[in-house]
């Protein structure tokens, strides 16, 4: 297991973080647990969670997934291990969280970051971010802005003063980003520079071979502010696998169980991609997720790839990917099916 420096921060992290979005729903706190010793056991070191989890987000269930991690790492040794966690924003019809006001303002950040302490039994959080903007933007799936769904919004500076007091206070260490735009990530960084504010150290976006958009302006804005990636969805929330070529159902999984989530990877060229990106993983004796998973670990924008699994075996395997090193020709194969089909699924 290799380690990285995230951004101009003291956290190395892990280049596999273990994502724990299921904890809760899918998978029971003995689950969760089994599945955090052998992460540690395999050397990783960076837990990713949110307060909205597990998925998908319901108000009976919310901060289950916390309170989970929470009772495990009440008996670990805190200072080894890097915990990153998020705050909902607005726009999502959660009125179960804060009464469905969730602006990125003072009192919720100080809310929330102290709901997140109590839940996960910890005096400080490593890694705090922004699960997506305050402001507008188009996500999870969305690829067209349309001015007419601005909303009002709090202003990156009030964001950032709120987060300097819960950083001084050392509930919390460092700030992160989460869904971000190209814009977003040069305005928070462009007005902690001119105010003395925190400068965010990372963004968590989605990433994989289906989905390389911040191969372009993101890929330059990470370059040149020292932001790097915390990829989510390097599986594409299973399709990369190859269990659904031919869109196979089966049941029990993220697709069958929370059809809504998966609808990017329904798009046209979706299966074509998929099929042939198998081939390449064929023709070097890889299967589907090794070559999906070492392809994300390979940017040199990205600072931990964030797998998720529901059983052991599937963490076993995602974790062993780290073995797997793409080198020389592997690469013009698959930028050749790149140049066919490109970000099918956005």
């Amino acid at each position: 297991m290799k380690y990285n420096q995230l951004g101009e921060s003291d956290l190395k992290v892990s280049e596999i973080c273990l994502g724990t979005m299921t904890y809760g729903h899918q998978n029971t706190i003995e689950e969760a647990h089994q599945q955090l010793d052998y992460a540690l056991e395999q050397g990783i070191n960076f837990l990713d969670t949110a307060e909205m989890y597990p998925v998908p987000p319901r108000g009976e269930t919310q901060g289950k997934t916390e309170a989970y991690i929470g009772e495990w790492l009440k008996n670990q040794q805190r200072d080894k291990l890097i915990v990153a966690t998020k705050i909902a924003g607005p726009g999502r019809p959660f009125t179960w969280l804060r009464d469905g006001n969730n602006k990125i303002d003072h009192k919720n950040i100080q809310q929330a970051v102290n709901d997140s302490l109590q839940r996960l039994q910890t005096d400080y959080i490593d890694l705090y971010q922004i699960h997506w903007p305050d402001r507008y933007v188009p996500t999870f799936g969305q690829t067209v802005y349309n001015p007419e769904f601005e909303r009002e919004t709090i202003p990156i500076a009030e964001q950032l003063a709120a987060f300097a007091e819960v950083i001084k206070a050392g509930k919390i260490r460092y700030l992160g980003l989460s869904n971000e735009t190209p814009w977003g990530v040069s305005e928070f960084i462009r007005i902690a520079n001119q105010l003395g504010l925190p400068k965010v150290v990372s963004i968590q976006n989605a990433y994989n071979l289906l989905n390389r958009n911040f191969d372009s302006a993101l890929a330059e804005v990470s370059r040149y502010t020292d932001v790097g990636l915390l990829a989510y969805s390097p599986l594409a929330f299973g399709f990369l696998t190859g269990k659904y070529i031919h869109n196979q159902q089966l049941e029990n999984t993220r697709i069958s169980l929370f059809p809504g989530f998966g609808q990017r990877y329904l798009k046209p060229n979706v299966q074509e991609a998929i099929i042939a990106y198998a081939e390449v993983a064929k023709k070097y004796n890889l299967t589907s997720a090794q070559l999906a998973l070492a392809f994300v670990r390979s940017r040199w924008f990205v600072k931990s790839t964030i797998i998720g699994a529901t059983s052991l075996e599937q963490l076993k395997e995602n974790i062993d990917s780290v073995n797997v090193v793409l080198e020389g020709e592997i690469f013009e194969d698959l930028n050749a099916v790149y140049t066919c089909y490109p970000n099918p699924a956005p």
